[in-house]
């Protein structure tokens, strides 16, 4: 099991800036692949940026590429997104996520993951 949680959400002005962690515990030795998703009221959950923890591959959704950074400490099992230039459109609730093993899926296709945290909210106002 791995169990992940998620804190650095808050309520930020467009052109803020806030960044997210997501510490993990459990049998992290398994996890292969973390990324973050967000998901706004009446939308689908989306791919926002993942990292192949192993080999350091980092992958970004087009909405945030530019403007948002993954990264990760592996000394601390905590996985971060340093979230600059927030628009409202980011308004979110934000996941962090991991994967134990290889599928068919990409790494933004939520059924790649086996573990979830419960979310921190992220709220951009105008």
């Amino acid at each position: 099991q791995v169990q992940l949680v998620e804190s650095g959400g808050g309520s930020v002005q467009a052109g803020g800036s806030l960044r997210l962690s997501c510490a993990a515990s459990g049998y992290t030795y398994s996890t292969y692949l973390m990324t973050w998703f967000r998901q706004a009221p009446g939308k689908e959950r989306e791919g926002v940026a993942g990292v192949h923890t192993v080999l350091g591959f980092t992958y970004y959704g087009g909405a945030v590429k530019g403007r948002f950074t993954i990264s990760r400490d592996n000394a601390n099992n905590t996985l971060y997104l340093q979230m600059n230039n927030l628009k409202p459109e980011d308004t979110a609730m934000y996941y962090c996520a991991a994967a134990t093993r290889a599928s068919s899926g990409s790494w933004s296709s939520p059924a790649t993951y086996d573990y979830w945290g419960q979310g921190t909210q992220v709220t951009v106002s105008s």
